[in-house]
């Protein structure tokens, strides 16, 4: 019950501590918390100001459709507002800013790469999303810090120029350099396309009725000579015989000679057998029905035969005429030789002319075995040819699919080189001008004030807590018990002296004065500061 009693009087016993401590140290915490105030609102005032203006700058996909015309560049606006701002924050550039406004003199004592930092910390890029789209980039903000709310909108002017302006060059520039490497790789590929093209066209002409595509061709025209053999071996055949028969014709004429006497003449004549000739005539006329069966009466040798059994028949009658008169007159001498007979001049004429056919056929049979050869050889080589052909084609058709399509490439980069000339493709647009700051961006008077009251107040509570560690004091009789562990027999209170009595009122006077100046100064100053920022 005991040890629960002193525990609870512990816990008021800190609780009422703590109130006592600062009721004791009401002066320290007023003190320091005001301090604190007045030093942060003199910083405020003292550390020079800066002004910061930013414009926002939108990018516009192209005018033209991108099923229309295809763009040649890369559209990922994240690498390309990168690559920019690399290229706009590059230590030249800045240098050129620099000179042009003439920025950061003090800086500038320090070296050029100093200004340049010092630069690139009053600069600040930060990219613009959809609203609908979080990860989409729709733009970008560029805002600068500088001295005076003019100079800051000029120099956020200059930059928002340059990251247009550096945007259509590389725009131009990557268009044009796409542009320029398909046209060297077009040239290359036209190059291997005329080289494949003089290839095939050498090769067909060096093969010419080898290829695969005259294979059709080849068989019929050798089907044809083929049949052209047939009928010139048939024709020699039938030369052959002919010869034979003509032949055996003369020799018959030669072995048929008989003398005729004449009155008074001791010559002699010559004059052919009828039954010789009716033979032939029999020979001819079966060669002729085995020719009709074979060809059309418009046929040379159908014709030919023909025209022999005419004469035949002819010099038949001529001799049964002859023998009728024999036997009616007189003999007669008559001089005849088989020179001078015109059967014989026929039939030798005949030979002649056949003879001459033997050579015109055989030499045509022997053209057309050659001609036979060359296209048996070509059909022969027909499926090399083919397989040296298809990989020729190939290589061809490859060469050719190629060119194609780098021109294709070629003509769509160069429409969108033509767009992007034109500033019609995706462009940077400055969506709000740079503004004219009203107020200084830095340094925050407002949270300086209140920053201030903070750290004033915290300054004072740990500057009372020392004091009470470091500069032990009894101030209650709780103090006391527990620091003697006896109770308390008596207490005497205190006797102030007038002096100290009027000492401690003109100090308590003066403390709920100055509280009450604090309580009216801190907000009005405070509020002062928030409006003019």
């Amino acid at each position: 019950m005991s040890d629960t009693s002193n525990s609870e009087q512990g816990t008021q016993r800190g609780f009422e501590d703590y109130w006592a401590l600062i009721k004791r140290r009401r002066s320290w915490l007023l003190w320091f918390t005001f301090a604190g105030w007045a030093l942060a609102i003199v910083a405020g005032y003292v550390l020079p100001p800066k002004y910061k203006s930013e414009t926002v700058i939108l990018v516009d996909q192209s005018k033209v459709p991108s099923q229309y015309v295809t763009p040649n560049v890369a559209v990922d606006l994240q690498s390309q507002l990168q690559s920019l701002t690399e290229q706009i924050l590059s230590r030249t550039r800045l240098l050129g800013i620099i000179d042009d406004f003439h920025l950061y003199a003090s800086a500038r004592k320090k070296g050029e790469d100093a200004a340049v930092m010092a630069m690139k910390r009053d600069i600040v890029i930060d990219e613009v999303k959809h609203l609908d789209r979080p990860g989409e980039l729709t733009g970008f903000k560029v805002s600068y810090s500088a001295p005076n709310p003019k100079l800051a909108r000029d120099v956020t002017g200059r930059m928002a120029s340059l990251f247009i302006e550096e945007n259509l060059r590389n725009q131009q520039q990557q268009s044009e350099d796409t542009n320029n490497f398909l046209q060297s790789q077009l040239e290359e590929a036209r190059a291997d396309l005329e080289k494949q093209e003089k290839e095939l066209e050498t090769y067909r002409s060096a093969h010419l009725g080898q290829l695969p595509e005259q294979t059709q061709s080849n068989m019929q025209i050798l089907a044809g000579l083929q049949e052209r053999l047939r009928g010139a071996t048939e024709a020699l055949n039938h030369a052959e015989q002919q010869k034979l028969y003509l032949e055996s014709l003369l020799g018959q004429y030669n072995g048929s000679r008989v003398p005729i006497s004449r009155p008074g003449s001791g010559a002699t004549s010559v004059s052919s057998s009828p039954r010789a000739i009716q033979q032939q005539l029999e020979t001819l006329r079966s060669q002729l029905a085995e020719l009709n069966t074979k060809y059309t009466p418009s046929y040379p040798d159908v014709i030919r035969v023909k025209k022999q059994i005419a004469e035949l028949e002819a010099h038949l009658e001529h001799l049964e005429q002859q023998s009728s008169a024999a036997d009616s007159q007189q003999p007669v001498a008559v001089s005849a030789t088989l020179e001078t007979d015109p059967a014989v001049l026929q039939l030798q004429s005949e030979a002649k002319a056949n003879a001459l056919e033997i050579g015109n056929r055989r030499k045509e049979v022997e053209e057309l075995d050659q001609q036979i050869e060359r296209y048996q050889s070509r059909l022969n080589v027909a499926p090399a040819r083919e397989q040296q052909l298809a990989e020729i084609t190939r290589n061809y058709r490859q060469s050719q699919t190629n060119y194609e399509s780098l021109l294709a490439k070629k003509m769509q980069s160069q429409m969108a080189t033509n767009l992007e000339k034109r500033q019609e493709g995706t462009q940077f647009r400055v969506l709000d001008p740079p503004s004219l700051p009203e107020k200084p961006f830095s340094p925050d008077r407002f949270k300086f004030a209140m920053g201030g009251l903070a750290i004033g107040l915290g300054l004072g509570v740990i500057a009372s807590i020392l004091t009470e560690l470091l500069y032990g004091r009894i101030y209650s009789e709780r103090d006391l018990v527990e620091i003697a562990g006896t109770a308390v027999l008596a207490i005497v209170p205190p006797l102030p002296t007038t002096r100290e009595l009027r000492a401690r009122g003109r100090r308590r006077t003066m403390e709920f004065v100055f509280a009450g100046l604090m309580l009216l100064i801190i907000p009005a100053v405070t509020f002062l500061t928030y409006l003019k920022g």
